[in-house]
Order: C-alpha cells, then sequence, then structure tokens
C-alpha cells in the first residue's frame, strides 16, 4: 500500500461520513427518525455480514456476541437515532462539528470509569473541546418551541455513547477482530430498532429518492466505510486513523452549502476550529513542541 494510496482512502472515508449527514437528511424526511437508523444498520449489517464470513473470522463474532451485539446499540443504534432526529432541525454542518467530540466523551469516559486520568495537556484539551462547543451552541440551546436545543442535546448525547461504546470496547473486546467488531454491532443495532422501525413506519411509502439516500447511508457511509476505517487503522494506526474525524465536518459543511442550501457563519468555522483543536489535544493527536 503506497503513501498516496493512503491518503486517497482518508480522505474517501471522510467524505463519506461527511455525507452521511446529508443522506439523514433527505432520507429523513419522509422516513422519519427511528426507520432512518433503523434502515441504515439494516442494510449496514447485509453488507457488512458477507465480507466478515469471506474473511474467515465468524467465530470471532460468535464467541463474543453477546458483548458485541450489546455494544452495537451503544454505538450505533442509539447514536444513530438521535443524529437522525437532529439533522431534522439543525444544520447537517453544525451537527458534524458536533459529532468531532466523540473523542471529548471518550476521553471523560475513560477518566471516569477506566481512571485513566488524562495529563495536563489532554485536560486542557477537554477544557478548549467544550468551550468550543459551548461558543458554537450556547445560542442555539433553546429548548422553547422552535428551538433547536433538544437537535443540539441529541447529538451531544450521541457522541457520549460513541465515547462510552470506545470504551466498553477497549474494556471487553480488546483482542477481538475488528470486522467481527463493526459487523456484529450492525447486527445487534438491527435486532434493537427493527421492532421499533416497524413501529414508526411511515403510512405513505416513501419516495425513490428517500430510498435511494438510505441505501447510500447503509452501503456507503456504514459499510463501505467500515471496511476503509479499518483498513486505515492497519496501515496507520488507531491514533493516526481516528483523525478522519477531524476532516468529517469540513465534507459535512461542503455538501450542506452546497447541496441544501444551508447558511454557514465564520461563528461555526471558529467554534469548529476550537473544537477541533480541543479534541485533537484530548485525544493526544495533536502535542504542543517541546523545550530543549
Amino acid at each position: 500500500m503506497t503513501k498516496k494510496s493512503t491518503v486517497i482512502e482518508f480522505l474517501a472515508l471522510a467524505a463519506i461520513w461527511g455525507s452521511s449527514f446529508l443522506f439523514m437528511r433527505l432520507g429523513g424526511a419522509e422516513f422519519g427518525v427511528v426507520p432512518t437508523a433503523g434502515v441504515r444498520v439494516i442494510v449496514g449489517a447485509l453488507v457488512l455480514v458477507p465480507l466478515l464470513w469471506a474473511s474467515g473470522h465468524w467465530s470471532a463474532l460468535r464467541e463474543r456476541a453477546g458483548t458485541i451485539l450489546l455494544i452495537g446499540m451503544l454505538n450505533s443504534g442509539l447514536p444513530f437515532v438521535l443524529f437522525a432526529y437532529a439533522v431534522s432541525s439543525i444544520s447537517t454542518g453544525l451537527s458534524a462539528i458536533l459529532n468531532a467530540t466523540v473523542p471529548l466523551f471518550g476521553a471523560l469516559v475513560a477518566w471516569w470509569w477506566l481512571k485513566d486520568r488524562p495529563d495536563n495537556r489532554r485536560m486542557l484539551g477537554l477544557v478548549i473541546g467544550f468551550i468550543g462547543v459551548l461558543l458554537l451552541s450556547y445560542d442555539k440551546a433553546s429548548f422553547k418551541a422552535g428551538g433547536s436545543g433538544w437537535a443540539v442535546l441529541a447529538c451531544l448525547v450521541a457522541t457520549f455513547f460513541y465515547g462510552f461504546a470506545a470504551n466498553c470496547t477497549k474494556k471487553y473486546l480488546t483482542g477481538v477482530q475488528p470486522l467481527a467488531i463493526a459487523t456484529g454491532s450492525q447486527i445487534g443495532a438491527s435486532i434493537g430498532l427493527l421492532l421499533p422501525t416497524l413501529w414508526f413506519w411511515p403510512t405513505e411509502n416513501p419516495g425513490t429518492s428517500s430510498w435511494l439516500a438510505l441505501l447510500a447511508l447503509g452501503v456507503l457511509c456504514t459499510g463501505i466505510a467500515y471496511v476503509l476505517y479499518f483498513r486505515l487503522i492497519g496501515q496507520l494506526g488507531p491514533a493516526r486513523a481516528v483523525t478522519v474525524t477531524f476532516l468529517v465536518p469540513v465534507f459535512a459543511i461542503l455538501y450542506g452549502t452546497v447541496l441544501l442550501d444551508e447558511k454557514l457563519t465564520w461563528w461555526m468555522l471558529l467554534c469548529g476550529a476550537v473544537v477541533v483543536l480541543g479534541t485533537s489535544l484530548a485525544a493526544g493527536v495533536l502535542r504542543p513542541p517541546t523545550r530543549r
């Protein structure tokens, strides 16, 4: 694998995950919140199951099925529902910026649960990151009728679940084949969301464009994206691969402004940069220069 191809895959994954907010908005308009998430994980599972079977690692999923399926609801099912709800009332760009706080919550959960106390640099990153979130959302966090406070809160709860699930994976699934975890997560989320999806299924069959949006969400943004992500982990290592999340808002904002005519302000860009800076420090990705 050449350096150039790794960079291409890195950018491709950021572009794909950035498009997930667009597809949730387009599909969710007719499907509704829960069916949008349900169809996404079911399609994602259908893509990943044959790949796991062909890889010869099916036994890895079978041996740890209970834990993997449960983590799937925390890592996919619930967050996908929350983000599908959020993008119905706030911009896809804002949702993507808030999504970049996942490492912040991951670090906090690790500190609280796994007693992995962050050093001073990472602590500074946590403070900077959450200041960025507060600056970004303080004027939007109205919980009155017509306000977007619940949508912003939904994004933050979703990112908390992502961070919590990451620590569960570290604690209980260390050493388990990554594709088995990814596939099992989608299966677990599919099982958990199946009945709610059927219950909330729209009375009128959604149009072709909405179906195509959800198929893209499941096949491209879930199935293929996971394959690319685990390839990058193998090529770059987990710490460097996770930095792809910092590019996701760039693509999400681009899609939202160009295709959905969403408003982009300098304040969003500035606060987004603060969030990414803090997250980079908290995740240990960005390190200040050492004195000599």
